[in-house]
């Protein structure tokens, strides 16, 4: 490995990614984390740090044990052939894993049976009787998930059996009031069951230490902080029988949840890697480890990752992680990816259309060491991969290279034409490496556009086709393309994290391998290869096609689809007038609306029911994506004024706007038109 780092300066460094659930298709929401943390790793083994990058399928729990039974198979095969085609998807997306493994591993049983004996050894895992809905078809405890009924606050129906999309409430699936299975239809009842618990809470304090010790993005610890002040729970790390997974030590039929075996993964996969080239993982993972381990991860599953996985590590006796980098979800075209648009776009469909490097650039160019939601916008995507990419970089040694071929037998000359221009350009990887090295990728293809521009502006300056038909000046023609050729190469040299397929073909034209310590100087005397095309522009079409391919296919699983929003969000269950009777409406102005601090997703709104605002209510909206709270003040709404009050950690809501959309941007609360005073009934 070449390196321009000193030895005694070369770090070691273990990086991972989430692991995929073994049940679905990779889509373009995983590739932003998985194309983000790729580019570090290159980065990194380009600096010459000894860094191995490894993944897994996540591949237990009673979804995959359901779906396995749905298709008639056994999980084993199930993840087996989801495996095969997770790693095939990555691969062509240039993901450049050192191992990708599964967490259904005889690696990763040792090291779940040894973590759980090392906790109960300790004193940290509890037992105790809790009551649960059990399926009395199937024979099985429900998750969560597998419960669908009525909301016990606001009374949807169809509701989760945790959470209520309709109101945003949270609940036990024991409170759903008219619950039913999602597995068999039936009726769920309550059965008693002992199940096992990690005391959390035991290691409060050294958390409290760790994710405010600069391991974690200050978003993260903050969001942390306001578990912290609602009070750590003991966590149910157990299952019962039937569930796929792996058996908890002296505790038949009882499996552990899917949640504690799935981080383990991560030291299951490098184990096999370890066994496989001679790696000594001890240095990786044990206490005193002087090595570096990074978790990549998308926000949803901060609070596993940054408390559950610590406390663990450290309760076991195991290093825990020097970072947790977190990161958004993708939207499409401002949205959530939806199957009616075609923008629930697999993996696998993106790449029957488009070149994997215009995606890696794309996120690139938006991603920064926030947790940001990144918007693919199908536009802006292919006019940006056009002009950065062929239009700036490419562009380079398409207009510089037949000149030097074809007049001075492909030698680059020995003369630098503008040095000043050289040392700009050269100079700048210092500032790219601490981009780069701070997840900061967005401002570094600013910088390295910025000055491909310079370059480009130069040789149009120069203008060799010009210069080239006076024989005076030929020297100078090989020069100043001479110049143009190596500044391009100093540019891949900077992208090659990023594009490491188009780096491989500029190795190829250049005859010169693409080191980062390269861009410090400039090749003389030099011959190059022949130029060819190194790659094409975006075409729009097939953007289109690669929508329309989406949709089709959704329609082979789901028979005459409905298009439109009533796609995403199916009209309810049918209700008798007198339900709908007893739900008043009314005009209501806003006459205040603020931010909500530590919300998310809230706006508070002062709804005034009178014209002279002594009947006012508190409505807390989940609105903020959409709105700022100016330019709602003074502004009328619809809003629900007999729900019962609720109490929220920020106050309480005493009522509900009416708003339509699916979410994000895309939400729009209702306006009655000129006329409607405040308090009037809406019928």
């Amino acid at each position: 490995m070449h390196s321009d780092t000193p030895s005694s300066n070369k770090r070691k460094i273990l990086v991972t990614c989430a692991l995929p659930y073994a049940n679905g298709s990779i889509h373009l929401g995983h590739l932003l984390e998985h194309i983000q943390t790729d580019i570090w790793v290159r980065f990194q083994r380009m600096r010459g740090h000894e860094t191995y990058f490894v993944c897994a399928d996540d591949a237990h729990g009673t979804p995959i044990m359901l779906k396995a039974q749905e298709l008639g198979v056994t999980p084993e095969q199930m993840i087996a052939g989801v495996r095969e085609e997770h790693m095939a998807d990555f691969h062509d997306f240039h993901i450049s894993f050192d191992n990708y493994h599964s967490t259904h591993s005889d690696e990763n049983k040792a090291f779940a049976e040894e973590i759980y004996n090392k906790l109960h050894a300790n004193g940290h895992i509890k037992t105790r009787i809790i009551s649960q809905l059990y399926d009395p078809e199937k024979g099985m405890f429900l998750p969560d998930r597998f419960v669908k009924g009525t909301c016990p606050k606001c009374k949807s129906e169809d509701e989760n059996g945790d959470s209520c999309d309709n109101c945003g409430a949270t609940y036990s699936p024991t409170e759903v009031i008219n619950p039913r299975s999602v597995v068999s239809g039936a009726t769920p009842v309550l059965k008693d069951s002992e199940h096992y618990f990690f005391d959390l809470p035991a290691f409060e304090q050294m958390l409290k230490d760790w994710t405010t010790s600069g391991s974690l993005q200050e978003e993260m610890a903050n969001k942390l902080n306001e578990w912290f002040e609602s009070g750590l729970q003991q966590w149910d790390i157990s299952r019962d029988a039937p569930y796929f997974g792996f058996e908890i030590p002296n505790a038949s039929g009882k499996f552990f949840y899917v949640w504690l075996d799935a981080p383990i993964g991560y030291m299951g996969s490098f184990k096999n890697l370890c066994d496989k080239q001679n790696i000594d993982f001890d240095r990786y993972w044990s206490e005193n480890s002087d090595a570096e381990l990074y978790h990549f991860i998308g926000k949803d599953i901060i609070y596993f990752h940054s408390l559950f996985w610590p406390a663990m590590l450290e309760g076991a006796g195991y290093r825990k992680p020097t970072s947790v980098y977190a990161h958004g979800f993708v939207t499409v075209n401002g949205a959530k990816m939806s199957k009616s648009k075609g923008t629930f776009i697999k993996g696998r469909t993106y790449l029957e259309h488009l070149n994997p490097e215009y995606l890696r650039y794309y996120y690139a160019a938006k991603l920064t060491n926030r947790i940001d939601d990144l918007d693919l916008n199908l536009e802006d995507f292919a006019q940006r991969v056009n002009s950065d990419l062929v239009g700036k970089v490419v562009n380079i040694a398409s207009r510089c290279a037949s000149f030097i071929t074809k007049r001075f037998d492909g030698m680059l000359s020995s003369n630098i034409d503008d040095q000043t221009l050289a040392d700009e350009v050269t100079s700048a990887g210092d500032r790219l490496a601490e981009l780069y090295e701070n997840r900061e990728f967005a401002k570094a293809m600013r910088e390295i556009m910025a000055l491909a521009d310079k370059v480009n502006e130069y040789i149009a300056v120069k203008e060799p086709w010009v210069l080239v038909k006076d024989e005076s000046k030929q020297q100078q023609v090989q020069d100043v393309c001479s110049l143009g050729i190596n500044l391009f190469r100093t540019l891949m040299i900077y992208l090659k994290p990023v594009l490491p397929k188009l780096a491989e073909s500029s190795e190829a034209f250049l005859n010169d391998a693409l080191l980062w310590d390269g861009h410090k100087a400039l090749l003389t005397n030099h011959k190059i290869n022949k130029f060819k095309a190194l790659l094409q522009r975006v075409d729009m079409e097939k953007i289109d096609a690669m929508t329309e391919a989406s949709k089709e296919s959704l329609k082979q699983t789901t028979p005459a689809p409905v298009t439109g929003p009533l796609a995403d969000d199916p009209i309810a269950p049918e209700i008798q007038f007198d339900d709908f009777a007893k739900i008043d409406l009314r005009i209501a102005k806003i006459v205040k609306a603020e931010h909500v601090e530590k919300a998310d997703k809230l706006l508070r709104l002062e709804l005034a029911l009178d014209n002279d605002g002594q009947e006012t209510r508190q409505v807390f909206a989940g609105i903020k994506s959409a709105y700022q709270p100016e330019d709602l003040e003074g502004k009328l709404t619809v809003m629900v004024a007999n729900l019962a009050p609720r109490k929220m950690r920020f106050g309480m809501s005493e009522g509900m706007v009416l708003a339509a959309g699916p979410g994000g941007k895309d939400l729009w609360i209702l306006n009655p038109d000129d006329g409607a005073q405040p308090g009037m009934r809406v019928k």
